[in-house]
């Protein structure tokens, strides 16, 4: 399945990220420093890259600055994961090629969906052009019996909203998103997150035809 690089010098928020990502399906692979981080991902493309801002030697600017010289490496996605709260260095970030930014503290539920957003827009753009294994996928999809509410939940999951701002936006309890959030995963064969959002990919696409 899916593939995430955490580069991260604080061990407590590094194996935080790591037990997360592993229980919901990601394959994870870590690194203390930015050297270290930019050896990793040379070695094996991940799909997508956590990293710390304010590490030693190395800080997260020379990651993304070297990762977007590379155009072999250029297009992974890329969250910056800081303790920095500041606009401006939020602004730096992104002005320097971020995907996102995931402040420090978080819940296991904002890391999730900060990676399977920005793990979607990237799928998006992929499977626009090579559309082989999406139609498989489709087929599959059509018979499970999905219906308009379990669909909207998939959709907004792929987009990177956590359970609570979904029920905001549904005007339903967080208790109630969960309870469509197992039926999907049982509907869909969809045993961990990881697999979720990669459904969720396929329903946005479907739903991009339907409209076309």
């Amino acid at each position: 399945m899916y593939s995430i690089l955490i580069i991260e010098d604080d061990p407590t928020y590094m194996e935080m990220m790591e037990t997360i990502l592993q229980m919901e399906g990601f394959t994870v692979s870590s690194a203390s420093n930015g050297q270290s981080g930019l050896a990793l991902l040379r070695k094996q493309r991940p799909d997508l890259i956590l990293c710390d801002v304010l590490m030693p030697d190395t800080d997260g600017y020379y990651v993304l600055e070297s990762l977007k010289s590379d155009n072999a490496l250029a297009g992974i996605p890329f969250i910056f994961v800081t303790a920095l709260g500041e606009r401006i260095e939020i602004r730096r970030g992104m002005t320097e090629g971020a995907d996102d930014y995931l402040p420090k503290p978080f819940s296991a539920d904002e890391l999730l969906a900060a990676v399977i957003g920005r793990i979607r827009r990237h799928e998006l753009i992929v499977q626009r052009h090579d559309t082989s294994a999406f139609q498989k996928e489709e087929a599959i999809f059509r018979t499970r019996n999905i219906t308009r509410k379990e669909l909207g939940v998939l959709l907004m999951i792929g987009k990177g909203a956590t359970s609570r701002e979904i029920a905001e936006q549904m005007v339903v309890s967080v208790k109630t998103i969960e309870a469509h959030r197992y039926n999907l995963m049982n509907k869909l064969g969809a045993s961990n997150v990881a697999i979720l959002a990669r459904w969720a990919v396929v329903a946005e696409l479907m739903e991009h035809d339907s409209e076309e």
